[in-house]
């Protein structure tokens, strides 16, 4: 696929260290009254049940988003962060919705993410009323000129195993360093291989990612790694499912409802996941 050659050959870079300091603007943050007020409202009542798992508070905390900023959010999907982000940015915030630029083969379950500048506006609006940021939409190929510079954070929840092994990476990180301000950061949440895990699974198709390659190919990229949190780790996650991560909740793929196999996935949670800060870097 175009531009595979070079997120493979990215992620074969080695590993950064944090060899300098974080900037003020990566240091922890207390916990905002007013994001405990959007996590509590009732348009979250089918989506608070994944915030044991999720950490919507600590997650924005440790990315330091906050009211006013400019938030890229890529694949919202079902937008379960875009109802805590559009309304948290408040009136003074924007949220951009970014997608990939979709190939005519990918369709069915990925419909949902083409032409995205004439659908998300409205599609968050059902969402979360008329109240919080601007919405704008974008995919890959058809980025405003006028917002590049513009944005606060580029955040990306458990979309980079899509990335990899779609295409994506190459024109998602170019357009991610496009869209920061000179000292805007990038925030990964991404489920987690093991660090010995083999190559053969952890080229996307498992959801899962090593956590040195996800540094490494963002290293590539020009993005310095300046903190790590275990915010959404979970030890109780082998990372070794033969189906991959969608075995583990919400998937339960090929565990059929009501069965006791199910009642051992929900002892074991939702996958293992890195949370990760980078800083654009000039």
């Amino acid at each position: 696929m175009r531009f595979a050659f070079l997120a493979a050959a990215a992620m074969m870079a080695v590993p950064l260290t944090l060899a300098v300091p974080a900037p003020a603007s990566a240091q922890p943050q207390a916990a905002d009254p007013a994001l405990a007020e959007v996590l509590a409202h009732p348009r979250r009542a089918a989506d608070r049940a994944r915030d044991v798992h999720r950490n919507p508070a600590e997650t924005l905390a440790f990315f330091q988003v906050r009211p006013g900023m400019t938030v890229v959010d890529y694949m919202p999907a079902g937008g379960w962060f875009s109802r805590v982000l559009i309304p948290y940015l408040g009136e003074r915030g924007t949220y951009i919705s970014l997608n990939p630029e979709l190939h005519p083969e990918l369709t069915g379950y990925w419909d949902m993410y083409r032409n995205t500048a004439e659908r998300f506006p409205a599609e968050a609006r059902g969402w979360v009323g008329e109240g919080g940021a601007r919405t704008i939409g974008a995919n890959t190929d058809d980025v405003p000129d006028a917002l590049a510079g513009t944005a606060d954070r580029f955040l990306i929840f458990r979309e980079m195993h899509n990335m990899r092994r779609s295409g994506w990476l190459h024109d998602t990180l170019v357009t991610a360093r496009r869209l920061l301000k000179p000292d805007g950061l990038l925030g990964v949440e991404q489920h987690r291989a093991k660090a010995d895990a083999p190559a053969d699974y952890t080229l996307g198709e498992m959801g899962y990612l090593r956590e040195k390659d996800v540094i490494a190919v963002l290293d590539s990229y020009g993005f310095d790694l300046v903190a790590k949190s275990e915010i959404n780790a979970n030890p109780k996650d082998p990372a070794n499912w033969p189906q991959g991560v969608w075995t583990l909740p919400p998937g339960y793929r090929g565990t059929p409802e009501g069965s006791a196999r199910r009642a051992e996935l929900d002892a074991i949670g939702e996958s293992d996941r890195m949370t990760l800060l980078f800083r654009k870097r000039p």
